[in-house]
Order: structure tokens, then C-alpha cells, then sequence
């Protein structure tokens, strides 16, 4: 008797196992592939023999100088803000995460976006100037410059070269 039990559970089982490998897997989504907004630059302090001309001839870079990206939208609001340091050569990498473009050509970075000094850490060379429009606001350019990886590409902008200047600069004669 408990073999014909057994005999008749066995059928069971097997139909029961093969029901539960044999489900279908939704396809899965290959990863998708994001594209970010690079801006990338040099800040200088501007030496004193080209004090009020654009001229960074003999300019020395500054490490740790802030400097900001803003954006703004197609109807000239404020999208995007962020602040970033430059490294020990006076350059910027900055990934502006979280930029969105609402509108594909008129909030285009290199119509909406601008690179502007913010502070230096030199007590010696902390004036604004505005080389490449530092004071108002740097306009970005399309170089041709990406990075493709298989998950990650960013396009990158150039912006600047941005200087500050020393107040102690001797009058020229």
C-alpha cells in the first residue's frame, strides 16, 4: 500500500519540480549608459608684470581655489549650482551630477552654463579678475574631449583659464 502511494506522489513531485525551473525569467535591461557633464579648467594667480591686460604669461596655478558652475534654464533661471576645488595644479575636474536639461538645445551646457571664480586660498593673490570672463562668468567650449567606459561616459567642457590677481602689484610707469 505505501508503495502505491509512493508511486503515485513520485508523478507529482516531478511535474511539481519541473513547473518551478522551467518559469520563464522576465529579460533583464542591460545597463544603462550614463553621460555626464564635465567641466574642466586651470585657475591661475596672474603675475604682476600683466596686471589688467588678459595675459597669464609667468602665472603661477592655485591649489585649493574654488570656483563655481551655474547654470541656467531657457527662461534664465538658476538650474544648477555647485562649487568646486582645483587640485594641487590649479586644476578643476568638475562632474556637474545632477544636471538635467529640460530643454534639449536651449539648456545645452554650452549655452546655459558658465564658470565663475569664487575664492582663492592665497592671501597674496585672492583679487577677482576677469581673464576669460572669471568675474561674470566663463563660457563653456566643445573640445571633442569624452571618456567612454562601458557604463560611464562623460562629455567635458573647457572653462577658462580663470585668474586671480595679487592687490600688491607695483603701478607700472
Amino acid at each position: 500500500m505505501a508503495i502505491n502511494q509512493l508511486i503515485a506522489i513520485i508523478p507529482f513531485l516531478l511535474i511539481l519540480s519541473l513547473s518551478t525551473t522551467a518559469t520563464p525569467q522576465p529579460p533583464t535591461k542591460p545597463a544603462e549608459k550614463a553621460v555626464d557633464v564635465v567641466v574642466e579648467g586651470l585657475v591661475y594667480c596672474q603675475s604682476c608684470d600683466h596686471h589688467g591686460s588678459w595675459n597669464l604669461a609667468g602665472a603661477k596655478p592655485i591649489k585649493s581655489a574654488t570656483i563655481g558652475v551655474v547654470c541656467k534654464d531657457h527662461r534664465n533661471r538658476i538650474s544648477y549650482y555647485k562649487a568646486f576645488e582645483t587640485n594641487q595644479n590649479g586644476y578643476f575636474y568638475a562632474e556637474l551630477k545632477g544636471f538635467k536639461m529640460t530643454h534639449s538645445f536651449l539648456d545645452h551646457p554650452l549655452h546655459s552654463c558658465k564658470v565663475r571664480l569664487v575664492a582663492s586660498p592665497l592671501k597674496t593673490c585672492n583679487l577677482l579678475t576677469n581673464v576669460n570672463y572669471g568675474l561674470y562668468g566663463a563660457p563653456l567650449r566643445y573640445r571633442d574631449k569624452r571618456i567612454i567606459k562601458p557604463n560611464y561616459e562623460a562629455v567635458i567642457y573647457a572653462g577658462g583659464p580663470l585668474a586671480f590677481r595679487s592687490s600688491h602689484c607695483a603701478l607700472k610707469d
